[in-house]
């Protein structure tokens, strides 16, 4: 395993206070595109509403935009377990670009068993992944569309 792992958050985990809580200090890389993807929240998770996924649309036109973190390979099993890798989560491994950069990384996908077009994401979770893009800068016109303009339950 390498001493390092490209890591591209897409949903709550851009929050960098966030994936610091979840698994230690963290460095982020900067803003990512992840082309033919388009961001949604219909990965069911384990209290029935929905998650982010970054769906394979094969669009070069679509894209997801997240950030992309460099985590140790002693942090990565740790976000395994908090992703529920094997549990809904399956990781892939994607190229993304990063400052005019492509690199190689590692982010999580729904599984297919676990996508349902019907789930909302609670008002909560989708707060923390509006933090996370601000926290970043993403911009304005992707939030609009992809974040903000998702409904929400209690």
């Amino acid at each position: 395993m390498p001493k390092e792992i490209f890591y591209l958050a897409y949903g709550s985990n851009m929050s960098g206070a966030r994936l610091a809580e979840r698994v230690g200090q963290i460095a982020s890389r900067g803003i990512a595109t992840l082309a033919g993807h388009i961001l949604k929240f219909h990965k069911l998770s384990r209290d029935g509403t929905g998650k982010c996924d970054a769906f394979e649309t094969g669009n070069a036109d679509d894209k997801v935009i997240g950030v992309v973190f460099t985590l140790s390979r002693y942090q990565k099993p740790v976000l395994d377990r908090f992703e529920g890798l094997g549990f809904g989560y399956k990781e892939k491994q994607v190229s993304v670009t990063v400052g005019g950069d492509e690199i190689e990384a590692m982010t999580y996908v729904a599984d297919e068993s676990a996508i349902r077009a019907e789930l909302r994401p609670t008002r909560i979770y989708r707060q923390h992944v509006l933090d996370g893009a601000a926290e970043h800068g993403i911009s304005q016109d992707y939030i609009a569309a992809f974040i903000s303009s998702v409904p929400t339950i209690d």
